[in-house]
């Protein structure tokens, strides 16, 4: 892990931070856990009862949710540019006993270019996450889409709107690397047993696509530096 006994007076989380009374390492150490590896947060908290290290499990819910808003700005700053083939689809995802969506697109070599969740699934869904998506990563040439009419609708809108040219594909097979990506992210949700709320179902999953971003290698690092996926993820908090 990265030396974080120095002062947090740069870091980008000495605000979220305050109060909170546990060394910067452990905090982080936790969190990357819970957001890299299928864990329930009573996993985590064995684990760091056998490390000597004692709390509820809840706490570490809590730093999640306050760390992990500051860390996936600071990833996207560092984010690499994607292709411009994507690849768009949408998932379920539990919250509160209802399933929602989680809208998500990958490029030809399997980065992803965004994702996003929604309460409802539908046209108004699919354009919003498809124009967040071009506000981060400009216009894409390509996008191919199950056949899904929602989606459809949704790029044939957004070309309408900006005055685009998109070509879109509809097929099924070459769509399954985006299919086969969300299973990375649902293996790490299946141990939560559904998120109790909207709010913070959103905070957690971005975590779990920012570390799964890191992990595919999509963080710019200092050049003639190699770092880990663990240290890379540190990284954003200094």
């Amino acid at each position: 892990m990265l030396d974080f006994r120095k002062s947090l007076i740069d870091s980008t989380l000495r605000k979220v931070l305050k109060r909170l009374h546990y060394p910067l390492e452990v905090m982080l150490t936790c969190v990357r856990w819970y957001e890299a590896y299928p864990l329930s947060l009573r996993h985590i908290e064995e684990m760091m009862q056998e490390r000597g290290v004692f709390w509820d499990h809840a706490t570490v819910h809590r730093w999640a949710i306050r760390m992990l808003p500051v860390l996936a700005a600071v990833f996207r700053r560092r984010k690499h540019p994607v292709g411009r083939n994507w690849r768009m689809d949408e998932t379920y995802i539990k919250v509160s006993g209802q399933w929602k969506y989680l809208y998500r697109a990958v490029d030809r070599d399997g980065d992803t270019v965004d994702f996003l969740l929604t309460a409802k699934r539908g046209l108004a869904a699919a354009r919003r996450f498809l124009e967040r998506a071009i506000n981060l990563h400009d216009v894409p040439e390509k996008i191919t889409i199950d056949k899904s009419g929602a989606n459809t609708a949704a790029i044939e809108s957004v070309k309408a709107g900006a005055c685009v040219d998109i070509l879109m594909r509809q097929n099924k097979y070459i769509n399954n690397i985006v299919e086969q990506d969300h299973r990375a992210i649902k293996r790490i949700t299946r141990p939560m047993l559904g998120f109790k709320s909207f709010w913070s179902a959103r905070i957690i999953i971005a975590g779990i696509e920012t570390m799964h971003m890191i992990r595919k290698g999509q963080m710019d690092c200092p050049v003639g530096q190699t770092m880990s996926a663990a240290q890379q993820f540190y990284s954003l908090a200094v």
